[in-house]
């Protein structure tokens, strides 16, 4: 048995499974990457450490400094657990909707949380982050939405952990987008393994990849509200705009014919992925990341509803 020395070790490797008990059309396999093993719990803890690495190598930030970031809470809980091995505190600005498990847990982990209007929704969390961080001496945002360490980090890391674990024998990727750092890191390094591989971006409604408008939405950990820099249009061989509806039902499908427990974003993927199965021809391997678990939307009712 491997000795860690420390939780930091832990982050990646997470298990693949093949989704089995769901009717896929013959010869067409689909499987997802459960990153809710990673030791904060969610596919950001891969992000946390990338973006507290590069700042304190850049020196953007030293020791004993304030990282200062917004987030929906999965980042802000890998920023925590990363700023720990640096002696480093995080403020992290998060809007008021967003789940309360999230914000206890970056607490728990010594972050402090700064609550930012819901109506103002990502754009008022990055203002509030802009401006604590013109207020507190040797602090630094690592802006998340704009830096290229965010799709670095998956490049790096899940990108290769998907093309090892397959063998290299994927079809079809299929990822949801919050700052669109994971689908954009890991589509960038499984085009250049294999340029056929069709890689397929996931979004709520109330998000505008699909042209819509930026609204409101129940589905949480993904939705944009504007393109990030990193984010390249060229990279979507398709977009699915999933209901929030779609996107609960298949959260409790997983949960009672798997046995997996997934956040909401996750059965947006889902959804997607057997959307992509439908039209896929015999022979083909879907494969599709689920960030987070359902333990964190709780308080949200997230097995609840949507009948």
């Amino acid at each position: 048995m491997n000795v860690y020395r420390g939780v930091h070790e832990l982050i990646g490797h997470t298990p693949i499974v093949e989704i089995t008990r769901f009717s896929l059309p013959e010869g067409v396999r689909l499987f997802a990457k459960l990153e809710f093993y990673n030791p904060g719990g969610s596919v950001k803890d891969r992000l946390g450490r990338e973006l507290i690495e590069d700042a304190l190598e850049k020196g953007l930030v030293t020791e004993g400094g304030t990282i200062i970031e917004p987030t929906a809470g999965n980042t802000g809980i890998g920023l925590a657990l990363a700023a720990l091995q640096h002696d480093l505190h995080v403020i992290v600005c998060v809007p008021e909707k967003f789940s309360i498990e999230k914000q206890e847990l970056m607490k728990a982990l010594g972050a402090t949380v700064v609550h930012t209007p819901t109506e103002q929704g990502m754009t008022g969390a990055i203002a509030k982050a802009k401006e604590l961080v013109n207020e507190i001496p040797n602090s630094y945002s690592p802006s998340q939405f704009a830096n290229e360490a965010n799709p670095r980090a998956y490049f790096k890391t899940l990108g290769p952990e998907l093309w090892d674990a397959l063998n290299g024998e994927i079809n079809i990727f299929v990822a949801g987008a919050g700052t669109g750092g994971t689908f954009m890191g890991t589509a960038s390094y499984l085009k250049e393994k294999n340029i056929d591989i069709k890689t397929v971006i996931v979004e709520p409604e109330g998000s505008i990849l699909n042209g819509g408008k930026a609204g409101s939405h129940e589905t949480e950990g993904i939705g944009l509200e504007f393109i990030p820099p990193f984010l390249k249009t060229s990279y979507f061989d398709e977009i699915h705009t999933i209901s929030d509806r779609n996107a609960f039902l298949r959260v409790k499908e997983l949960a009672q014919k798997e046995g997996l427990l997934v956040g909401s974003s996750s059965g947006a993927a889902f959804h997607a992925s057997l959307l992509e199965a439908e039209k896929a021809a015999p022979g083909t391997n879907i494969v599709t990341i689920f960030p987070d678990s359902s333990e964190r939307y709780l308080s949200k009712d997230i097995y609840k509803g949507w009948e």
